[in-house]
């Protein structure tokens, strides 16, 4: 990433990202959205280009604009937000391709549950002291011990948008 991004520690700006999520539901009919009020996050960017890091997501933060739902959504059920706050997904390598291509390679945990997951982004700005990546994927939450599926209302898999905007905090 040296070619667009400065080397160093980069810090996620909560009030510039976001993570959303998105879900077919009521056999296919009905596309649930929610989005989580709080999320964190920090990187590193280091002199051969390459980029490690966190994001961390509370798992009680989710908002679908339906407080019942919501509630379920963080049930046992779904996120077990009681005995598992956080989601958080470990960035063990990003490497731009191209002029706005970001391959990233980590590691998503939800409920416990810890699975590989390789993401394409794209980076829509960056500067000495910011930048912005977009990336949207999907996720089997059955993998994640997410099977909850009453009356067969639930199938296939839920998408997640995220943008993440980062600041510069320091050089490495």
């Amino acid at each position: 990433m040296t070619v667009a991004v400065e080397t160093g520690l980069w810090q996620l700006d909560p009030a510039a990202s976001t993570v959303a999520v998105r879900h077919r539901t009521m056999w296919g009919l009905v596309n649930v959205k929610g989005a989580f009020a709080t999320v964190t996050g920090n990187g590193e960017v280091r002199p051969d280009g390459s980029a490690v890091g966190t994001i961390t997501v509370d798992a009680t933060s989710l908002d679908t604009r339906n407080a019942k739902r919501d509630e379920h959504l963080r049930s046992a059920d779904f996120f077990d937000a009681g005995n598992h706050p956080e989601i958080t997904f470990s960035v063990r390598s990003a490497e731009l391709r191209g002029t706005d291509e970001v391959h990233v390679v980590g590691q998503l945990t939800v409920r416990g549950v810890s699975r590989p997951k390789s993401v394409t982004a794209r980076l829509v700005g960056a500067d000495d002291r910011s930048l912005t990546l977009d990336a949207e994927f999907t996720v089997d939450r059955e993998q994640f011990g997410m099977s909850w599926n009453q009356l067969g209302m639930m199938r296939g898999h839920t998408t997640v948008a995220t943008t993440l905007r980062f600041t510069r905090t320091a050089a490495a």
